[in-house]
C-alpha cells in the first residue's frame, strides 16, 4: 500500500493507494494541532482501511509550495517512516503531485529524503511573548 500525504495546507490530505491502485482519499482540519496528530491520524487512517504502518510499501509527499511550518512538519513524518521502516520515499509537485509520486514509486525511485519546496523565501515572525 502507498501511502501519500499533502500537509501545505491547514487541511491535512492523506491518500491510500492499494496494489490494485484503488485509492481512498482522507482529509483533516489539522490547523495548529498538525504536530500533535499526524501520527494518530495516519495511523487511525490506515486502521479504518484494514491496514497498519507494516503494510506500507512507499510514501510519496507533496512537496509545496505551501505552508513553511505544515510543509516542514509533514515531511519529517514522512522521511522518519521512511527510514524506520525501510521503504521508499519520493516527492512531487503541481497539481498532478499524486501521479507524478505513484510513477515515479512505480518505477523504482527513492529519493531517500524529501526536502521541501516552498516556493518563495521563509517568512519567520518575530514571537508574539
Amino acid at each position: 500500500m502507498k501511502l501519500l500525504l499533502d500537509t501545505s495546507t491547514p487541511v491535512c490530505r492523506l491518500t491510500l493507494v492499494d496494489d490494485d491502485g484503488v485509492r481512498r482519499e482522507s482529509h483533516w482540519q489539522a490547523d495548529r494541532t498538525l504536530a500533535d496528530g499526524l501520527l494518530s491520524y495516519i495511523e487511525d487512517t490506515l486502521q479504518m482501511n484494514g491496514a497498519n504502518l507494516q503494510h506500507v510499501t512507499g510514501l510519496g509527499a507533496y512537496q509545496g509550495p505551501g505552508s513553511f511550518t505544515g510543509l516542514r512538519i509533514g515531511l519529517t513524518v514522512l522521511n522518519t517512516l521512511a527510514d524506520g521502516l525501510g521503504v521508499p520515499i519520493v516527492g512531487a509537485q503541481g497539481n498532478d503531485w499524486q501521479d507524478t509520486a505513484l510513477a515515479k514509486l512505480a518505477a523504482g525511485n527513492d529519493e531517500r529524503l524529501v526536502m521541501p519546496v516552498y516556493g518563495r523565501a521563509a517568512n519567520i515572525t518575530t514571537p508574539r511573548k
